[in-house]
């Protein structure tokens, strides 16, 4: 004689853009489940990011060089920050992966900013 067992699982689904937080999971962790739960906002990410860099933080990053003495490696550094950006957003990459780039490339810039600074500004660094 054979014993009949039903199991009677339930499951806890969450829908797909609801971003679950586990206790134990690290600061980084979280900041890319955030990330990842913005992607229905990812053409504001985009406008903010390429109005921020290109109209606002890249020009003054590079009048900072300028100003302390146009020094070639920083004007790589802040170039490749705003083509990072750029490239990373007009690839169409998912939030995930912009909004950490659009981020480490506003402190890159913060710290060559601060960098000039420390270096001194000098108005013949413009003269040609």
């Amino acid at each position: 004689m054979t014993t009949l067992t039903h199991n009677n699982y339930t499951s806890v689904t969450t829908p797909h853009n609801e971003v679950t937080v586990d206790a134990h999971d690290g600061l980084f962790t979280r900041f890319l489940n955030w990330a990842d739960g913005q992607e229905r906002y990812r053409f504001g990410w985009l406008a903010a990011a390429l109005a921020t860099h290109g109209c606002a933080l890249t020009p003054l990053t590079l009048f900072a060089i300028i100003l302390s003495g146009n020094i070639m490696a920083l004007w790589v550094v802040a170039l490749a920050c705003m083509g990072a950006t750029l490239v990373t957003n007009l690839a169409a990459m998912p939030t995930k992966i912009t909004i950490p780039v659009f981020l480490a490339s506003i402190v890159i810039d913060l710290a060559v900013i601060i960098s000039c600074i420390c270096a001194g500004f000098d108005i013949t660094g413009t003269y040609i």
